[in-house]
This record gives C-alpha cells, sequence and structure tokens, in this order.
C-alpha cells in the first residue's frame, strides 16, 4: 500500500527482479575521502550479488576492493511521476578464483569498452532496499 505519501518500500525479492531489468546503475564509494559516483553496466549473479567488468588497473578496483559500497539502480518517468529506486549495499571485491572468472566471461556483464583483460568485482548484497512512488490516482495537480 502506498499511504498518503505515495512512497512503498519494495521487499527484496521485488528489488532484485527489478535489477535484472536494469541496464545501467551506479556504484557509489569512497575516493580520496569523498564520495564517488560512477554509471557502470552491470549483470546481477545468481546468488543475488552484482557484477562489474572494469580493467585491473582501473581506479575503481583500488577504491573498492575489500570495502563497503553501494549500488544503486532506478527508473522514473517524470510525466506519470511513477519511478522506482534499488540500493544494494554490501562488501566489494575482486572476483580471484579463476573458474568463478570464467564462469563470469561467459554469463557475466559485457564491457561496454573493449578489454580483454578485464577483471570482474562482486558487490555481495548485505543490504537490499528498495522504494516505488506511485503516480497521481485522480490525474489532478499535486496539491488540488
Amino acid at each position: 500500500m502506498f499511504g498518503n505519501n505515495r512512497f512503498r518500500a519494495l521487499d527484496q525479492q521485488e528489488c532484485l527482479r527489478l535489477l535484472a531489468k536494469a541496464p545501467v546503475g551506479r556504484i557509489v564509494y569512497t575516493r580520496q575521502a569523498l564520495p564517488a559516483v560512477l554509471p557502470v553496466n552491470f549483470a546481477l549473479d545468481t546468488d543475488g550479488s552484482v557484477v562489474l567488468r572494469t580493467a585491473p588497473d582501473s581506479d575503481l578496483v583500488r577504491a573498492v576492493d575489500g570495502v563497503v559500497v553501494a549500488f544503486e539502480v532506478d527508473d522514473f518517468d517524470a510525466e506519470a511521476q511513477t519511478g522506482w529506486s534499488v540500493v544494494v549495499t554490501g562488501r566489494a571485491s575482486v572476483v580471484t578464483d579463476p573458474a568463478e572468472h570464467e564462469r563470469l566471461v561467459r554469463t557475466g556483464p559485457r564491457s561496454w569498452v573493449a578489454d580483454r583483460n578485464g577483471i570482474f568485482l562482486r558487490v555481495e548484497p548485505g543490504l537490499v532496499t528498495g522504494r516505488e512512488i506511485a503516480g497521481v490516482v485522480d490525474g489532478g495537480a499535486e496539491g488540488d
């Protein structure tokens, strides 16, 4: 139920379903003691973790390997005033197991940048939260 404020909390299953459909998200991390947000393509793995592919010498790898990050995905329709947002918070780590790396080469996200030596980063889903906003039901302007 949305209640008076038009927002509804999403359960974990709904959040994962929405994540699986999204092509791009944002990884939120700390870079030089400041917040940083980077849009990335990704894949949702079978265990619900978020998987990214990047260059092994990237600044992102150095900044997030072994630390807690947030990963956010959303979709909005401004005209209809509807949308949703999902945030996965968890520890990021480089996938180092060779068999897991090979599996992700076949099933994981495809890099949008040509990089044959790409590595995979995994964000474990420690906390998965989301919310949805409903459009105006009566079709009138808000505040009428």
